[in-house]
């Protein structure tokens, strides 16, 4: 008999990497992985931001402090996972910005090359470095967003760096599939938190959404962890190259 009933989402013993992790929903997640006994390395720019996170949590995280845009910083982070845990079996690449709304003609390209070296670039450097890595039964795991697939004037470069990102999973997920490794994405829709909340600014804007939302409202913290956990789980081990949206029924409207 497996030890672990189908259906069900264990990572407990897991060694799990999480991006963006100071902040947001990278902060969810090292909640929610921590607390379903994962052996996390968290990963953000501040390290302030990161020991506060880790001091929340249960277990005693790997605190990795740097820019996902940086090659050498990425395989820093692998090495440091195989060093205290001795290999990875998750990767989440969730670390990404998320600019102010601008038009295309009032974007700098120093705004736009920010947006897609975080967004995408990094990610490819994080699923890189991790999948070196991972044996099978590895799991890389994409935060991407509904506007990957609904571009919405006044977030060109954002739309445009998650669009890339669900491209990029699909070439990973077909490259790494014989070595037992998935790759998925996981497509947001708007919660309160970085883009959802400059956005929730505007009364128009807010209501704009609700109404756009099959659920009728925004997501909260709550409605997050939870497929994070299954993608990271054995229980998601037939699922890869595809992109699972979280987004309260946005994109049925």
């Amino acid at each position: 008999m497996p030890s672990t009933p189908a259906g069900s989402a264990d990572v407990a013993g897991r060694r799990v990497v999480i991006t963006g992790a100071g902040r947001g929903l990278g902060r969810v997640l090292a909640q929610a992985f921590d607390a379903a006994g994962a052996r996390l390395g968290l990963v953000a720019r501040s390290e302030d931001a990161l020991k506060e996170v880790a001091g929340t949590l249960q277990g005693d995280p790997l605190v990795l402090a740097g820019d996902v845009r940086d090659e050498g910083f990425n395989e820093s982070v692998a090495e440091a996972m195989v060093e205290r845990y001795g290999a990875v079996d998750a990767w989440i690449c969730n670390a990404g910005v998320s600019p102010g709304v601008a038009a295309v003609t009032d974007t700098s390209a120093d705004a736009w090359r920010e947006v897609i070296d975080v967004n995408l670039t990094g990610t490819f450097l994080g699923a890189r470095a991790g999948a070196a890595v991972m044996g099978a039964g590895g799991r890389i795991i994409v935060t991407g967003s509904v506007l990957g697939d609904r571009p919405k004037g006044g977030l060109a470069a954002y739309s445009a760096s998650k669009s890339g990102v669900q491209s990029l999973v699909g070439a990973l997920a077909q490259e790494l599939g014989p070595r037992g490794i998935t790759v998925n994405t996981v497509a947001l829709g708007w919660f309160d938190t970085g883009l959802g909340a400059h956005w929730r600014r505007s009364a128009e804007r807010d209501s704009g959404i609700v109404e756009h939302t099959a659920l009728g409202r925004w997501g909260t913290p709550d409605d997050l962890p939870g497929i994070y956990l299954f993608l990271a789980s054995e229980s998601s081990a037939y699922v890869t190259g595809t992109t699972i949206t979280v987004d309260g029924g946005y994109s049925l409207l």
